[in-house]
């Protein structure tokens, strides 16, 4: 791997500022438009001779742009010569759209947006597109992979495969059932007329583990944060996302996950990686964390992304359609 990091180097041409130090990048504030919506975001546009690649960072669950632990990612892309487009979802951090609302669906086509936001770009190589996703996010890089035929090279991180299967193994068999229970009660309520019911998204929907509960790898909150509501019937549509399904059609994609995981198991990364064709790869991780895991495996991901994208992302040359 440090070899594959060499030759990136390399092939870079890195410039350098007055006092012979590197420069790396530069950090754009920059908005687009999704589904009716203003998209809030970061580029990192990496200072390299000619267009580089660039990949969409997909946040977790109900991550923005500002959790902490992103960073040192992006810093390792940006630092191999891959730009790095991060945004707040629709109706998160300061990106338009209705407040808290975690929909699958919403939260893929706000990625899909990124890339056609990258596309526009003249310090982007558009035929070099790929996608990094964590957690709920590493479901959505699996999802997108599967379907959009502008992804050259994807990494997922302790990815979500199946939602239903993410939000019942919080829960005991007796709490499992009474979530459907209201949740169908929920639904009846709403279709009649029924203001929809708002609830804690780390509390109500995804239930917090120990670990959850005392992380600071998302850095410090705010005090003057207010709380965000998510509706319950989000739930459903959490329930009903598998990206699983689009597993057997994604190309290129690297699946890293954690052997005791107790937030997102690694049997989700274990059944993707295993419908998936060829070129992939799937490295497991010794722990239990979840959120710590992202730092104290850093040295390990980071090398296994950055060998990743060396061979199918920074790589020159057009890569034969197989879609």
């Amino acid at each position: 791997m440090h070899t594959i990091r060499r030759t990136l180097h390399a092939w870079l041409r890195w410039p350098v500022d007055e006092a012979g130090v590197r420069v790396l990048s530069t950090r754009e504030d920059v908005q687009y438009r999704s589904g009716g919506s203003v998209i809030k975001g970061w580029f990192y546009v990496p200072q390299v001779a000619a267009p580089a690649p660039a990949v969409v960072f997909c946040p977790g669950y109900s991550g923005t742009r500002q959790a902490a632990f992103y960073q040192p990612y992006v810093e390792a892309l940006v630092d191999a010569g891959i730009g790095v487009l991060l945004s707040d979802y629709r109706g998160w951090g300061d990106s338009e759209g209705p407040r808290g609302v975690i929909d699958p669906m919403m939260q893929t086509e706000d990625l899909r947006a990124g890339l056609t936001w990258l596309e526009t770009r003249p310090e982007v190589d558009a035929t070099r597109l790929g996608l990094v996703g964590v957690s709920f996010g590493g479901g959505h890089a699996t999802f997108i992979d599967g379907i959009d035929p502008r992804v050259r090279a994807a990494v997922s991180i302790s990815g979500v495969a199946d939602g239903r299967d993410f939000l019942r193994s919080m829960r005991r068999r007796y709490e499992w059932q009474e979530f459907q229970d209201r949740l169908a009660e929920e639904a009846r309520r709403v279709v009649v007329g029924g203001e929809p019911s708002r609830v804690h998204p780390n509390e109500d929907i995804q239930i917090p583990t120990p670990e959850r509960r005392t992380t600071t790898v998302k850095g410090p909150a705010a005090s003057n944060a207010p709380v965000v509501s998510t509706p319950l019937l989000d739930a459903q549509r959490i329930i009903d996302y598998v990206p699983r399904r689009l597993a057997a059609e994604t190309r290129r994609m690297l699946w890293i996950c954690v052997e005791g995981d107790v937030v997102v198991p690694s049997d989700h990364s274990r059944s993707m990686f295993a419908l998936a064709p060829e070129p992939k790869r799937l490295v497991v991780l010794p722990g239990t964390a979840h959120y710590a895991a992202y730092v104290e495996h850093l040295p390990v991901i980071r090398e296994e992304i950055l060998a990743w994208f060396g061979r199918h992302l920074v790589a020159a040359g057009p890569i034969a359609s197989d879609r």
